[in-house]
C-alpha cells in the first residue's frame, strides 16, 4: 500500500522560504515520477512541479518557475519542494503525489493517482 506523508508546511512572511518533504512508503521514489500540487481556497488542485522517474526532466508551473525546486533523495525515499520568495498568492494546501505507473515523465496531472494528506502553507503579507 502506497503512503505519502507531507511535512514542512506552516506560516511564513512574504519573501520567506519553506521546504516541504514527502516521505514515501510502499513505493520507491526513484522509480516513479513525483509531483507537488496545491489547492487554494475556491480553486482547483493544480500541478505546480514534477520530476520524471529518472530525474532528468522537471516541470514547473509558470507561477512558481524560478522560485520553487523539486528534488528527491532516493536513499531516504523522500521528495522535496524548496519554495523561495514566497508571496501570499502561494497560500494553499500542498499535496505530494506519485504517478500510477513506474517510469513516467510526470507531465500529465491525470497520471498522478497516489496522494498525501496535504500540508498547509500560509504566506502572510
Amino acid at each position: 500500500q502506497v503512503r505519502l506523508e507531507e511535512s514542512g508546511g506552516g506560516l511564513v512572511q512574504t519573501g520567506g522560504s519553506l521546504r516541504l518533504s514527502c516521505t514515501a512508503s510502499g513505493l520507491t521514489v526513484s522509480r516513479y515520477a513525483m509531483g507537488w500540487f496545491r489547492q487554494a481556497p475556491g480553486k482547483e488542485r493544480q500541478l505546480i512541479a514534477s520530476k520524471s522517474w529518472d530525474g532528468r526532466r522537471a516541470y514547473y508551473a509558470d507561477s512558481v518557475k524560478g522560485r520553487f525546486t523539486i528534488s528527491r533523495d532516493n536513499a531516504s525515499n523522500v521528495a522535496y519542494l524548496q519554495m523561495n520568495n514566497l508571496t501570499p498568492e502561494d497560500t494553499a494546501v500542498y499535496f505530494c503525489a506519485a504517478e500510477k505507473n513506474a517510469y513516467g515523465l510526470g507531465y500529465n496531472a491525470r497520471m498522478f493517482t497516489s496522494w498525501g494528506q496535504g500540508t498547509q502553507v500560509t504566506v502572510a503579507s
